[in-house]
């Protein structure tokens, strides 16, 4: 039996000596290989907080101790501490999170991952301590480098600076990147620490002094190498960034010099107010493969060879992703307005190869979607048109920029929505479920859902065209499916993609759910119910000729992968009941859930959106069995005669 199957909680690891600590790291490294190369998941970032992890656990007790993590894809390691050591399903259904979960663990406490939230979970938390009078209890924030790039973590460190009596430790886990390299200028004086002679120099020169000692020496050494710390930091100037802020800063710290670690936070820990300990890690450490990866050091990786690090599958089919990068570029090289911006993922959003072929043409804002909300408003204002490409889970940070700094002022900005819908794996906070429903009360917005890859091409084009409003196109994670044909197309653009004899039921699908309506209406019709299947392409605003449509079917069916609540399922049945169409309207989409981690499959089968659970409940619609009850047939025919 190795190490790490012998640890069931924190305190097991209160007895392991220094040699036993180094061995119980190693066991660490070699099982997230093992089994995140197996199940895919955040590798690269775990790898880099091992020891960090370790220290934090030995000098803290959690749960009484609460440890806030910022992001949650660095808590792998955590997990394993607090006893739970089976990765088997991780990220699937009936198995762990992969982020921290409250159901799973009491030692889990922030289940969001959005970053640069966790010091004002922090600021809470210890603040209900202090007065409660939980005198024992301390917080223990870890942050990503990149973290520091949100704005939210300047307010709640503006907000800890203001009251110094609580026991607040932040670990700021410097490794230099959050996604990808981490930019701005806080990014830039973190690598001058990083890099600096003058602390690099003093700290070497220091240990070898005490080393020709001998065993007493280095003995001295490690009695005062924490100290040390606090002592280069103010040396060499590091503390110069935190100083206004009036909290206490020690570092920089070997992040995976484990007994470093431990007597920096004990010093943290005894301090009796909030302090700063910044700790210098390396993603992907141990493993050469992370290590050497560019793009982002096995962030997030899909299964692979744990010998290799090569991806085990590797598809030849399109992404949306790709299909974005290269239209965007396309139309980058002729029209030269068009400028980029993303929030500190350039190469997940397809920005790359903008960035690649107009370097000052794209801009990396940080993990700051506010701001770069604002920005392309101000953008937009002196002349361009700015693309913000970002994840859809991340645009809800954003909302009020759009509806007053962007709207408000008719500005030509275009933002472009991946990973919408449902995600699958990465659970609640990271599906994409919610844009469709808080962006389309923005007055003037145009909302496109593209049903394959020529239509994003074609959207996209008439996106970056509009400059007086903002506009948005959304589309899911992976694989484009083949092109669906339209077999013809309405004057205000309305797609129709199947139009029977009979016009029973008028079937309107969002974006992907066009292959479920047209399935759907395949089995209605072999069922005797007549189907017209449209694609509105943009479904806010709800066009004309869809209208018209509705009111000539017996019944309405929207399928969406959004929510359900204020959907495009609801937009159309308020925009018939405006013009005066008493068709029924049933809107098909996503419970006002938080959707636990599942596949993308297992979701849409429990949210009732499968081909027969839809044909049944429609053919109890057109029989009068079920609410909304369908149009008697005559009327129906009287109405689309006379349209």
């Amino acid at each position: 039996m190795g190490l790490l199957e012998t640890i069931k909680g924190p305190r097991d690891l209160d007895a392991l000596s220094r040699e036993q600590l180094s061995q119980l790291a190693a066991e660490i490294r070699t099982f997230l290989v093992s089994e995140v190369s197996r199940t895919g998941g955040h590798l690269g970032p775990n790898l880099g907080v091992i020891e960090l992890t370790l220290a934090i656990h030995r000098v803290f007790d959690s749960p009484k101790d609460a440890i806030v993590f910022d992001t949650g894809h660095q808590s792998y390691v955590h997990k394993l501490l607090t006893g739970r050591q089976d990765f088997t399903m991780l990220r699937e259904r009936g198995g762990l999170a992969g982020y921290p979960q409250r159901s799973e663990s009491p030692h889990d406490i922030v289940e969001s991952s959005h970053a640069s939230s966790s010091l004002s979970w922090a600021d809470g938390i210890s603040r209900a301590f202090e007065m409660t009078g939980q005198d024992d209890r301390h917080v223990v924030a870890v942050v990503g480098d990149g973290a520091l790039t949100g704005g939210m973590t300047w307010e709640a460190l503006n907000n800890i600076s203001d009251d110094n009596t609580r026991k607040l430790i932040i670990v700021v886990n410097d490794n230099g990147r959050s996604y990808a390299p981490t930019i701005g200028g806080m990014a830039r004086f973190l690598n001058t620490v990083r890099t600096r002679r003058t602390y690099r120099d003093l700290y070497l020169t220091s240990q070898k002094a005490f080393d020709r000692l001998g065993p007493p020496g280095r003995a001295v050494y490690r009695g005062v190498r924490g100290g040390m710390h606090g002592f280069l930091a103010r040396f060499s100037n590091n503390e110069a960034l935190y100083s206004n802020l009036d909290i206490k800063y020690l570092g920089p710290v070997d992040g995976h010099d484990e007994q470093a670690m431990e007597e920096a936070l004990s010093q943290a820990k005894n301090y009796g107010a909030p302090v700063i300990v910044h700790a210098i890690t390396q993603k992907g450490k141990g493993y050469a493969p992370a290590v050497d990866d560019e793009a982002d050091q096995f962030h997030a990786v899909g299964k692979i060879d744990p010998s290799t690090g090569a991806a085990i599958s590797t598809s030849t089919t399109p992404t949306w992703t790709g299909i974005f990068s290269d239209k965007l570029l396309t139309l980058a090289e002729t029209n030269p307005r068009i400028v980029g911006i993303t929030a500190a993922m350039l190469r997940p959003t397809g920005l790359h190869k903008l960035a690649e072929r107009y370097p000052d043409r794209v801009h990396d804002v940080g993990i700051a979607e506010q701001h770069a909300a604002t920005s392309a408003a101000g953008l937009a204002f002196g002349g361009l048109h700015p693309v913000v490409a970002i994840y859809a889970t991340f645009i809800n940070r954003a909302f009020d920029q759009i509806l007053m700094d962007i709207a408000l002022h008719k500005a030509g900005v275009t933002f472009v929505l991946d990973r919408a819908g449902v995600t699958g794996p990465d659970g609640p906070s990271h599906h994409g479920i919610w844009d469709l429903s808080i962006l389309q009360v923005v007055p003037g917005i145009h909302l496109a859902a593209p049903r394959d890859g020529s239509r994003l091409e074609e959207e996209l084009t008439e996106a970056v065209a509009i400059d007086d409003a903002p506009t948005v196109i959304r589309f899911p994670k992976g694989s484009v499916t083949t092109d669906i044909p339209a077999i013809r197309r309405t004057p205000d653009g309305v797609d129709v993609l199947r139009e029977d004899g009979t016009r029973d039921v008028l079937i309107v699908t969002v974006g992907p759910m066009a292959q479920l309506g047209l399935e759907v209406a395949d089995q209605l019709h072999a069922a005797g119910v007549g189907c017209t299947v449209v694609d509105p392409r943009w479904v806010v605003p709800v066009a004309h000729s869809l209208v018209e449509l509705a009111d000539s079917h017996r019944l309405v069916i929207t399928i969406e992968d959004g929510l359900r609540v204020g959907g495009i399922g609801t937009r159309i049945r308020q925009e018939l009941r405006k013009a005066g169409v008493d068709t029924g309207v049933d809107e098909l989409g996503l419970p006002d859930e938080f959707l636990q981690h599942a596949t993308r499959e297992q979701i849409l089968e429990d949210a009732g959106l499968t081909t027969d659970r839809i044909v049944g409940d429609v053919l109890a619609q057109v029989s009068g069995q079920r609410i909304p009850v369908a149009r008697p047939a005559e009327a129906a025919a009287e109405r689309a005669q006379r349209g």
